[in-house]
């Protein structure tokens, strides 16, 4: 899933946002680990001093509040960070049904997206394996095609059944929302 976390439009912007808007920096504190927590505190204080200085000095305080929470995000999932990406951007089909389901609390959608995935890729993987299923008497090279096939469907079942069964941040160290 593409990271959204760093998008100007992202979970973590929006909290940010809202923080300074209310002048609450618990707001944002839950979006970083305990141990950024000071980094964001003063942050805060320097956007809020910052931004009463008029509405260019706003823009500019925003920004660095924003970049800085983004930043120290990233760091606590051990995810480098690559600059604030801008609002809009293509997050593909789960993310908005994700979130969907969290706001209205119904999985319904969800589910069925993600089942609607499964069941075709299994599909299409196994209508592969079964083409490739040799005849009687077939010579290696044809068996050895099947038997590669055959093995990546298990594998490929297996590492869906782990990422379901799995902590989303120990793939890669980091969230992929």
């Amino acid at each position: 899933m593409p990271p959204h976390c760093d998008s100007l439009d992202g979970p973590v912007v929006r909290a940010a946002m809202k923080a300074l808007d209310e002048g609450d920096v618990d707001l944002v504190l839950p979006f970083v680990k305990v141990d950024g927590e000071d980094a964001i505190r003063a942050a805060f204080l320097r956007s809020m001093a910052a931004r009463a200085g008029g509405p260019e000095a706003r823009g500019v305080a925003d920004l660095y509040f924003f970049e800085t929470t983004v930043r120290v995000h990233r760091r606590g999932e051990n995810a480098p960070y690559t600059g604030l990406k801008p609002a809009g951007l293509d997050v593909g089909p789960v993310i908005p049904v994700a979130e969907e389901a969290i706001e209205s609390g119904d999985p319904g959608g969800l589910v069925r997206l993600l089942s609607d995935l499964i069941h075709d890729e299994v599909k299409r993987r196994l209508d592969h394996v079964l083409a490739l299923r040799p005849a009687p008497g077939a010579r290696v090279p044809e068996v050895r095609e099947y038997v590669e096939a055959m093995l990546g469907l298990q594998v490929w079942s297996n590492m869906v059944f782990k990422t379901l069964q799995g902590d989303p941040h120990a793939q890669s160290g980091a969230h992929e929302d």
